[in-house]
């Protein structure tokens, strides 16, 4: 599959368009221009750009109006097609969000409930009691995700809205031309419906995945050969940031092989899960780590352990933001253009090396070091063998170790150089060698 080798590319495409207002159908910036950002991908060695939601809604995304028309505030249906036939004329995939577990007030066949009551051909659509009411005086009670009322919980136990949903996906496919979907709050989602959808999107397009947002618990509920291909792994980004901000290099660690690790106990061997150290729903991580120095360790710890690492628009070149109370706007800002500084380089450096190793996407994982401030691994796959290092101290620490090979290749310099034994780290630096 596609995914198992890919960088990803997140972008949030109402704030790219300055669009994050009550939707008033005005069109501030086209989501086409993001193909002139087609260059800045390719430099990062960007496989596939996953877009947040594109369809029309009441406000910022996840309050779907309409599965079937793009939001008109970043453009039309027919700008959505073309910027994604740019992204595949240059090699590039696109995923979508595919918002399943609600609707907003706006959705039609909400608005006919309301408007219609028990009358209404829709009021199976959704789980609603006329012996109560709303927060909005509807005169019926509904139940709403999480307790917010603006987000109606749609009932995928009906299967004329599992049609509807199934038949929208494969308008995406048929008039966008999508190669997955990214499924918003899967761990709420109706386990038959991930697996219908499975089963149904496997059909519209070879190699179309499928992957699912979960915060907690197993993925393995979710993920697996009649479900779902992969989800987002909130683990590992909370032991990623978390183990540079206590110096404690553990607590990744422990995330990685329990879920990486040796068989038999390790849980997600062979499975390939979308890594990130931060997303539209996060503070940026440039203002979560205490120390600017860790950034671009951070991200080559990222591509180096088991996973399809994930970039968030702006990150890249260090944007800070910090996740406000009740508003995330801030986190899914409009950018001019990209921007190019040292961190940019370094992961620019890192996606361009990720594809030139098949141990990187699919290798085992042995731990070699690990103490509190230093961390060393190896990744193995089809006789390929590669060593990250990371020294997250401000001090040189030279780790000891069967290295297994005594001369290696370094995959960011493109250079030999001799290990014998040793990894020698200067402060705050990370290494990849390919053993020789």
């Amino acid at each position: 599959m596609w995914y198992e080798e890919a960088v990803f590319y997140q972008v949030f495409p109402l704030g790219f368009c300055d669009g994050l207002r009550d939707n008033d159908g005005v069109m501030n910036r086209c989501i086409s221009e993001f193909a002139d950002w087609i260059p800045h991908l390719q430099k990062l060695g960007t496989d596939a750009v996953y877009f947040s939601p594109i369809f029309e809604s009441d406000y910022h995304g996840y309050d779907t109006r309409d599965y079937r028309v793009i939001d008109k505030r970043i453009g039309t249906n027919k700008n959505f097609a073309e910027l994604v036939s740019k992204l595949h004329e240059a090699g590039i995939k696109v995923v979508i969000d595919g918002v399943f577990n609600h609707v907003g007030r706006g959705f039609f066949a909400f608005k006919d409930v309301c408007e219609k009551k028990w009358d209404s051909a829709y009021k199976d659509w959704f789980n609603i009691s006329f012996d109560g009411n709303s927060p909005y005086n509807d005169g019926f009670w509904y139940e709403g995700w999480e307790g917010y009322y603006n987000l109606v919980k749609l009932n995928l136990n009906n299967q004329d809205v599992v049609n509807y949903l199934i038949e929208s996906v494969r308008g995406w496919v048929n008039e966008f031309d999508i190669d997955g979907i990214r499924l918003d709050v899967a761990y709420c989602l109706n386990r038959d419906f991930m697996k219908r959808l499975r089963y149904e999107t496997d059909q519209m397009k070879q190699e179309f995945f499928l992957v699912g947002e979960m915060l907690h618990g197993d993925y393995n509920t979710i993920v697996g050969d009649e479900c779902l291909h992969s989800a987002t792994n909130y683990e590992c980004y909370k032991g990623l940031y978390s183990s540079f901000n206590s110096m404690n290099m553990f607590e990744i660690a422990h995330s990685i092989e329990r879920q990486f690790g040796k068989e038999p106990w390790c849980l997600y061997t062979g499975k390939h899960l979308l890594t990130f150290v931060d997303n539209h729903d996060v503070s940026r991580i440039a203002s979560t780590l205490t120390n600017k120095a860790h950034l671009p360790l951070i991200y080559a710890l990222m591509f180096g352990m088991p996973g399809i690492p994930c970039i968030y628009y702006g990150s890249e070149w260090g944007c800070e933001a910090v996740k406000g109370s009740g508003n995330d706007n801030i986190l899914r800002p409009a950018f001019d253009k990209p921007e190019y500084n040292e961190l940019t380089d370094t992961i620019s450096s890192l996606g361009q090396m990720y594809h030139n190793s098949r141990a990187l996407s699919y290798g085992d994982y042995t731990k070699k070091v690990l103490t509190n401030r230093q961390y060393v691994f190896k990744r193995e796959a089809d006789g390929e063998k590669v060593l990250v290092a990371i020294n997250a101290d401000e001090n040189e620490y030279t780790a000891y170790f069967d290295t297994e090979c005594a001369d290696a290749l370094n995959l960011i310099t493109g250079k030999k150089e001799e290990l014998s034994g040793k990894i020698v780290l200067p402060s705050y630096s990370f290494r990849f060698y390919r053993c020789m």
